[in-house]
């Protein structure tokens, strides 16, 4: 422990955030939303079905939704040697940066100048549980406006797999009890199911998990390769923002961009049956196309 931690900048941090302490539980709240703008768009888009179904075999309804939910539950069931490798090497990286997350914060915190700078701020709003929808919603109007499949998929694969990941989170963020950094209790301190409290939901670090479901569906998405790339960027910077805030170790971190990731590759897998991918052709306007090859 540090004798110069900032008391007085962290204190600010949280009253700004205001009672966010009244829970990330607001994270119920999101999660309940996801599903309902889930099923609103699935009806506010079925006149465009018949016609404009470019991926084979995916309706992207209320139903679909349900039929993968279910085997996304069973998954477990059907893994091989390589998932159960992943999970083990997700598993050991965690265990490995925890014996490095109080040095890292020690270091983090003698410097506390950028704390609201844009970048460190901006990748904690990428992050925050609204973010999901803010993109649900940007691309389903671009679908429903455009008549355009393309951002309907990825309308559609945002609001499921933040779904998946979110709850999936929290269960473990529940189950854990991972006390936050601020707390001052150590990197060693738990309390599992003890706590619907935000200060022991710190493993795993859900505006990571987040950043990752976004950035992933995002670049899964597009075309060309810099732009597959440029879309990581925030989603790099958000656990990096996290840390510096003092708001999660690095260990929260490293689990939870691997529940992000993972769950967004595996949301977008189920639906590219025929090899299908989305071009932006230029930046500003932007064009969105499919080319099925």
């Amino acid at each position: 422990m540090i004798s110069d931690f900032d008391h007085s900048t962290h204190h600010q941090y949280n009253s700004r955030k205001g009672n966010m302490i009244t829970l990330h539980s607001s994270l119920h709240k999101i999660l309940l939303s996801l599903l309902v703008l889930i099923f609103c768009e699935s009806s506010v888009f079925a006149q465009n079905l018949a016609s404009r179904d470019t991926v084979q075999g995916n309706k992207y309804n209320l139903s679909q939704f349900g039929h993968e939910s279910v085997d996304f539950l069973i998954q477990p069931t059907k893994w091989d040697g390589n998932d159960w490798f992943r999970l083990g090497v997700i598993g050991g990286a965690t265990f490995l940066t925890m014996q490095v997350d109080q040095p890292v914060r020690d270091a983090v915190l003698k410097d506390r100048r950028y704390f609201y700078s844009v970048p460190i701020e901006g990748a904690r709003m990428y992050g925050e549980l609204y973010s999901p929808i803010v993109f649900f919603v940007g691309f389903a109007a671009h679908s429903l406006i455009a008549n355009d499949m393309s951002t309907r998929k990825i309308a559609y694969e945002i609001g499921q797999a933040s779904l998946y990941a979110g709850a999936f989170t929290l269960i473990l963020k529940t189950a854990i009890g991972r006390a936050r950094p601020y707390m001052n209790e150590g990197k060693s301190s738990y309390h599992p199911f003890s706590s619907l409290l935000d200060k022991y939901h710190a493993l795993p670090g859900g505006h990571t998990t987040t950043a990752f479901v976004i950035s992933t569906v995002l670049s899964r998405n597009v075309e060309p390769t810099w732009l597959k790339v440029l879309v990581y960027l925030p989603a790099v910077i958000t656990p990096i923002s996290r840390v510096y805030q003092d708001q999660h170790w690095v260990s929260d971190n490293v689990l939870g961009g691997a529940i992000g990731f993972f769950i967004a590759t595996w949301v977008v897998d189920i639906h590219e049956r025929n090899d299908s991918r989305v071009h932006v052709s230029s930046v500003f306007p932007l064009t969105i196309s499919v080319t099925l090859n």
